[in-house]
């Protein structure tokens, strides 16, 4: 009785120590899996995160990419817009520009010279009267016609082929003072001698008819210059410096012509030598004009010059 007791309690000892490994076993068995299981856990959460972190890297450098993109597109875009014909003119209108570079020196060549040099003076002159004097007014406002359209022409190449660009010339007070000073000498001159040929200083006597025929187109057209060059003046029109060259030139052929009809008329010497003297004023003022427009030509490059040599320094 006492064997059979034992063995069974030798058994049950046994059995428990066994219950007892196999749960450490068991127990040890899940915690390497939990640990490793943990493990996995981090390491997938770390493979997550570096693969996140590098899909929004190449996501930024996509997007940057596009931005990149749609900045040169638009570059682009800006060019072709500002490369088309809406907002630069075409070359359609450059070329219709260039026949008036021909038309405008044209008409002052039809309206100018070939009356005064091809037509015959005895054909519009019939004597000291009213009706020589409006033949010889006729052709000088058939030339003042051509020298407008002539300016007009030349404002229109002078100007700015973008409209929205302004294109103001004013010329300096200078040039304007002297110009008035010579405009109303070659009045004062001619009246002057009219004055006292009615005031008996000068002999023989001219009549004013004769006079009118002789120098009156020449204060009409001295008249119209004058008020051409204040147009100018006033709206900064790039033609001033070739206005008064238009006009002084025709002046010295209406004064050649004045010549020539003094000697029909048979007037005094006085006279003649006036019309001379004028010849050689009207000269010396045109050759002024011409040195103005050499200068202005050489102060315009010396201008362009140093803006060019700046742009280029600042890039």
């Amino acid at each position: 009785m006492m064997s059979g007791d034992f063995s069974e309690a030798f058994i049950f000892l046994f059995d428990v120590v066994l219950d007892l490994f196999s749960a450490s076993t068991v127990c040890g068995v899940h915690h390497k899996r939990l640990k490793f299981w943990k493990s996995q856990n981090l390491l997938c959460t770390s493979n997550v995160l570096h693969t996140s972190r590098k899909l929004l890297k190449e996501a930024t450098n996509i997007f940057e990419t596009m931005r990149s993109g749609e900045t040169a597109e638009t570059s682009i875009m800006n060019a072709e817009e500002l490369a088309s014909p809406n907002n630069q003119p075409s070359m359609q209108l450059q070329y219709l520009k260039w026949p008036i570079w021909v038309l405008g020196p044209t008409l002052l060549l039809a309206t100018g010279m070939v009356p005064t040099l091809w037509l015959p003076i005895s054909s519009i002159f019939i004597g000291p009267n009213i009706a020589s004097l409006l033949s010889l007014v006729g052709l000088d406002c058939i030339f003042n016609l051509g020298a407008s359209l002539f300016l007009l022409m030349a404002d229109s190449c002078a100007r700015p082929k973008n409209r929205a660009q302004g294109c103001s010339s004013k010329p300096p007070s200078s040039y304007q003072f002297w110009n008035m000073v010579a405009n109303i000498v070659g009045y004062i001159i001619p009246l002057t001698m009219l004055l006292g040929s009615q005031k008996g200083f000068l002999q023989p006597q001219l009549p004013f008819i004769s006079f009118a025929v002789l120098l009156g187109p020449y204060l009409l057209l001295l008249t119209v210059q004058i008020l051409t060059e204040m147009l100018t003046w006033h709206w900064q029109s790039p033609v001033w410096l070739v206005t008064p060259v238009v006009y002084e030139s025709y002046r010295l052929l209406q004064l050649m012509r004045g010549l020539k009809l003094g000697v029909e008329l048979g007037a005094p010497s006085w006279m003649v030598h006036t019309i001379r003297g004028l010849v050689c004023c009207w000269v010396l003022v045109l050759g002024m004009q011409l040195m103005r427009v050499v200068w202005y030509t050489g102060f315009t490059a010396r201008t362009y010059n140093q803006e060019s040599s700046a742009s280029v320094d600042v890039n």
